[in-house]
């Protein structure tokens, strides 16, 4: 580790932490599902969509080759029979001349599904750069809804291309110009990574200039590339034969690529953001402060707070910094009603006692003066105490011993001879 640069090392852990912060794994997952859903009647659409487009623009030749490509990438996944008897019947049916009714309320249904699955990319994107809640929850459906629309137009119009594959590009240039088919591939690549930055750019509320999110796109589009290429090898290492999941082993397949695909893309999206708070551009910080000054943190479920307002945690934390003294009560670069994650968190210390220095070895240790002994106090006289009185028989009052006589008087006179 001590070789690795130290702003190299920050931006793999913040990044890493950042995945396990907004779990990046279970979004990941539910965008896969949300994919799979709406997979079946999209390509069906697509299918009906590109035959319009093929049958007018495309050759007869180039249909057949778009033919024997979906079919070819059909099987990788499917068995023999399932793309003979199901595929090939269904896009000869669909791309001669294209089928409207495949573009239907399934067609709709399918654009629904898929926009929520990119919802939950835009979503998470918004709050890995703390700015959860500040475009709304219709504007972030709208605007996925929107992204997602005009991902399919681009499709439609690409998709051809992309399948034809270097033949045509090399039907289409001169001799001359064949150099240009060896970066077929590159082109390819490069777009898809315009296309994925586009994504990071318009998922943020606050504008920043297009180039900045270029580190994620690049860091997702490698780790989709080299994790297509592991899970490939997994899958003809593992499924060559007989699967344990039966008709699903196809589905599952195609559901673990989606899974895998949307983890990079977010993974690329948090090293965006760690790029982001490490060097801030200044219009995002400034937009993203309010949003942490006022509003909750969607993770959470305390009740949204005013501007000003502060969190009860915050409120107990302030108050306890308040009684010791020479502490701060607004330490630099806190944020109102949050806490700053980059703020250090204090520690509670003991003070220590003042160290004893010893004399270096060698010299003799230095006499202490002993303090000068106390004179003994002065004891007090003892003072007389004065003796108690010798107890005697009590005597009687004279009153009560002159009744006694004459009680015992009148006994006498009374007692017969």
């Amino acid at each position: 580790m001590r070789r690795i640069p130290a702003t190299t090392w920050k931006l793999i852990t913040q990044t890493v932490g950042t995945c396990l912060r907004y779990r990046v794994t279970g979004l990941a997952a539910e965008g896969a599902f949300f994919a799979i859903l709406s997979l079946p009647p999209l390509i069906f659409g697509l299918a009906g969509s590109i035959g319009f487009i093929a049958s007018r623009y495309f050759e007869v030749e180039t249909i057949e080759d778009i033919k024997i490509q979906i079919a070819d990438l059909a099987a990788r996944a499917l068995t023999d029979d399932s793309v003979k008897t199901v595929i090939v019947p269904t896009l000869n049916q669909v791309l001669n001349g294209g089928r409207p009714d495949v573009i239907s309320i399934g067609f709709v249904l399918a654009l629904w599904s898929g926009s929520r699955a990119l919802n939950v990319f835009v979503d998470t994107i918004t709050i890995m750069y703390g700015m959860g809640g500040k475009r709304g929850i219709v504007r972030t459906r709208a605007l996925s809804f929107s992204l997602y629309c005009a991902a399919l137009v681009i499709g439609v119009i690409v998709l051809p291309l992309v399948l034809a594959g270097p033949d045509a590009v090399e039907a289409l240039l001169p001799h001359r110009l064949d150099f240009l088919n060896q970066l077929y591939w590159p082109v390819v690549t490069i777009l898809s990574a315009g296309f994925l930055n586009t994504l990071y750019h318009l998922s943020v509320p606050v504008r920043t200039p297009w180039v900045s999110d270029l580190p994620g796109s690049f860091l997702a589009l490698s780790i989709w590339i080299l994790g297509s290429f592991v899970l490939r090898w997994i899958l003809q290492s593992t499924v060559g034969g007989t699967s344990i999941y039966g008709p699903l082993a196809a589905p599952i397949a195609v559901l673990m690529w989606l899974y895998m695909t949307a983890i990079a893309v977010l993974i690329g999206a948090a090293l965006n953001a760690v790029v982001d708070r490490l060097w801030p551009h200044k219009a995002r910080r400034e937009a993203a402060e309010p949003v942490m000054k006022a509003e909750p943190d969607p993770h959470h479920d305390d009740e949204p707070l005013t501007p000003g307002e502060l969190r009860p945690e915050v409120k107990l934390a302030r108050t306890v910094e308040a009684m010791s003294p020479g502490s701060p009560v607004d330490p630099p670069g806190h944020a109102v009603g949050y806490p700053s994650n980059d703020a250090p968190e204090k520690e509670l210390s003991i003070p220590e006692k003042p160290a004893v220095e010893k004399p270096p070895a060698g010299k003799p240790t230095p006499a202490v003066a002993k303090p000068a002994a106390r004179a003994p106090r002065a004891e007090k006289p003892a003072e007389a105490k004065a003796e108690p009185a010798p107890v005697g028989p009590a005597e009687e009052p004279p009153a009560r011993a002159d009744a006694d006589k004459v009680v015992q008087a009148n006994r006498t006179e009374s007692t017969p001879s």
